[in-house]
């Protein structure tokens, strides 16, 4: 009941922003939101909650349904993997291919479907692989042409292998909306989960699966064949949104959260005929900030440094002549 009363009395006026309800990218996702001061509280089992500080409502789904959701316009914006938004349009792909074989014409009253990439957010970096037996002999894509492949992928799988079907003969030109409505001589198999059991249990010849760190696909005797999307987390929004102000207002927020994530400040002490120097070794996003000291011929530095070069910075910052080199965390920044 306080679920349908939030879902028909508060969300009218609010912009609605999908998240991960669980797996590998709703703790990143989460750490996001805080960084961006998107204030929220939400209840046990409840999927809406409204954030106190912005009009905005979050919407906590499963990843593989946001980018309907955000496609279609029922939600503004949100936080989903790249892998997720393919198979979303690959799915959109075979359903024109549907309506244009069977010559069924298309609305013309409905809004602009689909989705736009906002951001990149630099986790739950992924692979989707084809995968089949380490000890088996099929060791390219097109080996497993015929057979029978298991995935919770189904769209994209289906274009892969429509490509190599194609290709096999000898047509190397077909657009997707082509691939998409081909009929296969390759059996996809949609699994819901535990994939990488498919081919152990006699279900398939071999699968379409994502890959992390590696280590499931091993132990279930798999080895990766060929990649069919490198994916991480992407902020999208619809082609509509209700609020694009808004729309813009998170993306900057997040934006700075994800470049204070990447970035330390450097500051140092150098003599003024060093600096030279020294700014080809911390040349900042745009430029170092540079104040003269009260001491004749010395300067303070400060620019940003990517975090993963500190070390290596400050030990060529040394070798000029730099003193004093203290280095800051960013919890947040704006601008490019």
């Amino acid at each position: 009941m306080a679920q349908e009363l939030i879902s028909l009395q508060s969300l009218e006026g609010r912009l609605l922003f999908a998240v991960p309800k669980k797996g590998r990218l709703l703790s990143a996702s989460l750490n996001l939101l805080e960084g961006a001061d998107i204030q929220f509280r939400r209840e046990n089992r409840l999927d809406i909650a409204l954030v106190k500080n912005l009009p905005i409502a979050l919407i906590f789904l499963p990843a593989a349904d946001i980018p309907t959701f955000v496609g279609e316009g029922r939600v503004d914006i949100g936080i989903t993997g790249y892998d997720q938004v393919q198979e979303h349009d690959a799915g959109v792909r075979a359903l024109k291919s549907a309506r244009r074989l069977s010559n069924e014409a298309p609305d013309e009253n409905t809004k602009p479907q689909g989705c736009e990439t906002v951001l990149e957010l630099g986790f739950g970096a992924c692979r989707l692989q084809v995968q089949a037996p380490a000890k088996g002999a099929y060791a390219e894509g097109k080996d497993l042409i015929g057979r029978n492949i298991g995935t919770s992928f189904v769209h994209l799988a289906q274009e892969y292998f429509a490509r190599l079907e194609l290709e096999q003969e000898g047509i190397t030109n077909g657009d997707s909306v082509h691939l998409a409505g081909r009929k296969l001589r390759t059996k996809i198999i949609e699994l819901s989960g535990s994939v990488e059991a498919a081919c152990a249990l006699g279900v398939a010849d071999g699968i379409v699966d994502l890959v992390e760190s590696g280590e499931t696909m091993k132990a279930a005797g798999l080895a990766a064949i060929d990649t069919v999307v490198e994916s991480s987390a992407i902020l999208i929004k619809s082609k509509s949104p209700s609020n694009p102000a808004m729309v813009d207002l998170i993306a900057a927020r997040i934006g700075g959260v994800i470049t204070a994530q990447k970035y330390v400040l450097c500051q140092y002490n150098i003599p003024r005929t060093k600096l030279p120097e020294a700014s080809k070794i911390t040349p900042g996003k745009r430029a170092p900030t540079v104040t003269s000291l009260e001491e004749d011929g010395w300067v303070a530095v400060s620019a940003m440094v990517e975090k993963k070069r500190i070390a290596p910075v400050m030990d060529d910052l040394t070798l000029v002549g730099a003193t004093d080199i203290l280095v800051l965390d960013i919890h947040n920044t704006r601008g490019s």
